[in-house]
């Protein structure tokens, strides 16, 4: 199966977040409660780029809630996206195979474009339901 770009994007854009954050970068925490080990600050990423701050809040918040009930595909996500290891070292890193490490990314895609697509439909939902409060509060 192939990746979900959009999903991958939002990926990358949150692993910028995360990379600017640990370097002090804005008022966040310098490491997540989820990660077992510390954000490698010493990598070089080419900041230069727009990073969505709120975009990438969503996509922290879509990631862990992978943590429950996925925790083996939100372990990948962080070991490819956070820690940076790569497919071969995230393999190492969690005892499996390359094609395992694939696979769950794969899964993590669909799972994140689920989690985004309720997010939005719950915002569309809200801003419903004001609208008609201020259609009804109006006559």
């Amino acid at each position: 199966m192939a990746r979900i770009d959009w999903v991958v994007a939002k990926l990358n854009n949150w692993a910028l977040w995360v990379q600017a954050e640990a370097s002090g970068g804005s008022g966040y925490p310098t490491q997540s409660v989820l990660l077992a080990n510390p954000v490698d600050t010493t990598r070089e990423i080419d900041l230069r780029g727009t990073v969505d701050n709120v975009e990438a809040l969503l996509t922290d918040k879509a990631v862990s809630s992978l943590w429950v009930e996925h925790a083996q595909i939100h372990r990948t996500i962080v070991c490819i996206y956070i820690e940076d290891r790569g497919v071969p070292g995230t393999a190492i890193q969690l005892n499996r195979a390359q094609s395992s490490v694939h696979l769950s990314l794969t899964c993590g895609d669909e799972l994140l474009r689920s989690w985004f697509n309720r997010h939005r439909e719950t915002q569309d939902a809200i801003k419903r339901g004001m609208v008609a409060v201020q259609t009804s509060v109006q006559k």
